[in-house]
């Protein structure tokens, strides 16, 4: 899981610093032939500058992986990062002027040399500092810090424990819970203790934010496993078994997590996944999330300024609307909308209870008198009320496509098997959404559309599903 991320990122980064390598030539070449003053200015049509810009390519390629500039930015500090890709730059460029010589090709600028020296080391220093940046953005998310509960308390545990606590990877580790009631409270490793036993599991995932289970003790020593297994797979978090391997002895199959095989900090493991096994595939749509949200939201901000405005006109009261939600495996945060009701629409809510047309823990009412008039219909109707969630999306809180982020209050009501809905980040549009007469759906139904959705997920299934919705604003469907 983690491996499969890592690859990918470094590929990205790999590609990066080529194509800036490749930039910083040709930029070279342009200022050397037509920009710098006289009588540095311009070049002999000897020799083939292809060819050196074809060896630039390949040198500082093997000069970057020699000197490992790739390596993780989370446990480096950026005067680090920036002294390791200078000795990588001018190693290359050591080797390029000796390969040069040696190919006898001394016709070569050697201010041309000097400028693509120059333009490397800067615009490698901005890709370097902007990737630093964000990584440490990144990691201080609290959405993006991964919640681990560990079963088990000996040796094998312990050593899960240390791997992770000196992985420098964001983890957050929960605790332990043993099958012994004299361990609760007992220190494991690393000021992790042990927080109960086995029948605490379903206080613990239900009440807190779980994102993966680790059995790091032998299966065949938990009584009842089998059951801890299909509560844990039935909400939707991932499970994690670590060596020995019992899962063929307790004739358990799961539902519809895939069975997978995983290098866990260099220890083999096996995973019960409830989401998706496309790990690089989700990895793609968490950058198509973050880069569509800030391109969308500045284009938008003048829509934002004439719809803000026209609330104003209509209503009096603040223009957006925030109410707390529950978003991946959990996690609380506060949604954004512009408000389409009057200011007090949630302390009118228990007044208006009894016109409830939706069934289960929903609430939804077809003219409901709370509505500001003319521009809190339209806006619904066009669901451009909806847009300030790109602004949940860029904290790292919501996805552009995945299910609707519910109230606590709502999942409190819900069944067990209907929490697994919670194990995708929450999305600004989802299959709900675009279904017709949406607002007829049953409550059941939602619930196995969205679970159909993380069961059936692919970046194809989300690029078809955000047409969908284009149109259905464009129809004006909302309500």
């Amino acid at each position: 899981m983690f491996t499969s991320k890592n690859k990918l990122i470094l590929v990205i980064h790999t590609v990066l610093d080529i194509s800036l390598v490749l930039f910083s030539f040709i930029a070279a070449y342009f200022l050397k032939k037509y920009v710098i003053p006289l009588p540095f200015r311009g070049l002999a049509l000897a020799p083939n500058y292809y060819i050196v810009l074809l060896l630039s390519l390949i040198i500082m390629y093997l000069s970057f992986n020699f000197f490992d500039i790739y390596s993780s930015f989370s446990s480096k500090r950026y005067a680090e990062i920036y002294l390791n890709m200078i000795k990588a730059v001018s190693t290359g460029m050591i080797f390029i002027l000796s390969f040069l010589y040696i190919l006898k090709l001394s016709e070569v600028s050697r201010v041309l040399l000097g400028l693509f020296y120059i333009n490397l080391i800067v615009l490698l220093s901005i890709s370097k500092g902007l990737i630093f940046i964000i990584t440490r953005t990144y990691e201080k998310n609290i959405h993006n810090i991964k919640n681990i509960l560990i079963v088990g308390s000996q040796q094998r545990a312990k050593e899960i424990i240390n791997l992770i606590t000196f992985s420098k990877e964001n983890i957050n580790l929960i605790g332990c819970l043993e099958i012994d009631p004299a361990k609760v409270g007992m220190e494991v490793q690393n000021n992790i203790r042990v927080l109960g036993i086995m029948e605490d599991m379903r206080n613990i995932v239900l009440s807190g934010v779980v994102d993966e289970v680790i059995f790091a003790m032998p299966l065949s020593k938990i009584e009842s496993v089998d059951k801890y297994m299909l509560l844990i797979e039935e909400i939707g978090i991932h499970v994690r078994i670590i060596p020995d391997w019992h899962v063929h002895s307790l004739l358990y199959k799961p539902k519809f997590s895939k069975m997978l095989f995983d290098n866990f900090f260099g220890t083999p493991t096996m995973i019960l996944s409830p989401t998706t096994s496309m790990h690089r595939e989700l990895f793609i749509k968490s950058i198509i999330d973050y880069s569509t949200a800030i391109i969308s939201f500045i284009f938008l901000l003048p829509v934002f300024m004439i719809i803000g405005a026209s609330i104003k006109i209509f209503s009096w009261g603040p223009v957006f609307f925030k109410q707390e939600r529950l978003g991946l495996n959990g996690r609380k945060f506060f949604l954004y909308k512009f408000r389409t009701m009057v200011p007090d629409a949630e302390k009118l809510l228990e007044k208006y209870k009894h016109l409830n047309e939706a069934d289960g823990p929903a609430f939804k009412i077809q003219n409901d008198p709370r509505i500001i008039p003319f521009i809190g219909k339209i806006l619904r109707k066009t669901s451009l009320d909806e847009l300030p969630q790109l602004i949940n999306i860029i904290k790292g809180e919501m996805s552009l496509v995945g299910p609707r982020p519910p109230i606590p209050s709502e999942v409190e009501q819900y069944d067990v098997w209907q929490r697994r809905r919670l194990s995708m980040r929450p999305g600004l549009t989802c299959i709900w959404q675009i279904a017709p007469n949406r607002n007829d759906i049953e409550f059941n139904h939602w619930m196995e559309m969205d679970l159909e959705y993380i069961d059936k997920w692919s970046l194809k299934l989300d690029f078809k599903i955000l047409l969908n919705t284009l149109k259905v604003v464009v129809a004006g469907h909302g309500r």
